[in-house]
């Protein structure tokens, strides 16, 4: 918007701009303006630059508000964590004081089913000699598979422990790692935006909230201008547009200032009609096509949009 309003009112300043000067044309300076802003609204904690600094890119230009972001990032951190926790508990299977535990369980079976069993052995005569009820060797047999039916029980516990967890709760606490990595993600991503720094090197052409102020989202806050987006901005008749071409160079002089060099980068396709404002016997109804031409950032460093400019061509 405030390109085209600078275009307009130099429209309606330069009374000859689409009239062809005794060595050229006239034109003026157009600036293509960079606004930043922040994807997030806040209220705004600080504005690190003033109207007129020169700043290089990834200078802080602003700060808003961020405490909620803070928080959700701290919050997103935990959560990280706990799953991650969850994971690797899960694969380690159960701990080693417990795998001891089993395996001392385990040999206490054995050391009772080695008891049991010889005590199965000598009841085993007694009771085909008739010295012995049917009642005390069946107690004897009866307690000796129960002695090996605990060590197959605890020796199966001891295996499992030592394989961990299942695989579909494994895959399972894995999704809970990627989503809550994915949510951390975005909550540093909420907290970066809130601190936006300068995407180019450039001027600040402008700032638009003081600290304190609420910025909507998307609303900018810091206006650069970078000094290759300064262009050459005049209208050629349309009975000379044809010969210019994209690449042509053309000599740029201000008021002031020695002559500049610059070559033409953009031709319009649409013709327009010259403003009524410019009407004379000798334009009035002609058609007119707007050109600009390109400066080297150095050269256009200190050059400001607005100014009036006479534009000539470079001939070979």
């Amino acid at each position: 918007m405030r390109s085209i309003v600078v275009s307009i009112l130099m429209l309606i300043a330069l009374t000859g701009c689409a009239q062809k000067a005794a060595d050229g044309y006239q034109g003026y300076l157009e600036g293509e303006f960079i606004q930043v802003a922040s994807p997030l609204a806040g209220r705004v904690e600080q504005i690190a630059v003033a109207k007129g600094d020169r700043v290089e890119a990834g200078v802080p230009l602003f700060t808003l508000e961020r405490s909620a972001e803070l928080a959700a990032q701290r919050q997103a951190a935990g959560q990280l964590a706990a799953a991650r926790a969850r994971l690797d508990d899960l694969r380690k299977g159960v701990r080693p004081s417990e795998l001891a535990a089993l395996e001392a369980r385990l040999a206490q079976a054995r050391s009772a089913a080695e008891l049991s069993k010889l005590e199965l052995d000598r009841r085993q005569p007694l009771f085909s000699s008739g010295a012995t009820t049917a009642s005390d060797y069946d107690q004897a047999r009866l307690t000796h598979e129960r002695n090996l039916g605990l060590i197959d029980e605890l020796a199966a516990q001891l295996a499992t422990g030592k394989l961990g967890a299942r695989e579909d709760a494994v895959r399972a606490a894995e999704s809970d790692v990627v989503a809550a990595a994915a949510a951390l993600e975005r909550a540093d991503w909420s907290v970066a935006q809130k601190v936006q720094t300068a995407p180019r090197a450039g001027l600040v052409y402008d700032t638009l909230y003081r600290a304190g102020e609420f910025a909507a989202a998307a609303s900018p806050v810091v206006t650069l201008l970078p000094p290759e987006n300064i262009k050459v901005r005049f209208f050629v008749p349309e009975a000379e547009f044809a010969a210019l071409k994209t690449g042509a160079r053309v000599r740029i002089t201000l008021t002031g200032r020695p002559a500049l060099e610059a070559r033409v980068s953009y031709l319009s396709p649409r013709p327009e009609y010259t403003p009524p404002v410019l009407y004379n016997r000798a334009n009035r109804s002609k058609l007119v096509f707007m050109v600009e031409a390109s400066l080297d950032a150095a050269v256009a460093r200190d050059l400001h949009p607005g100014q009036p400019v006479d534009v000539a061509l470079v001939t070979p």
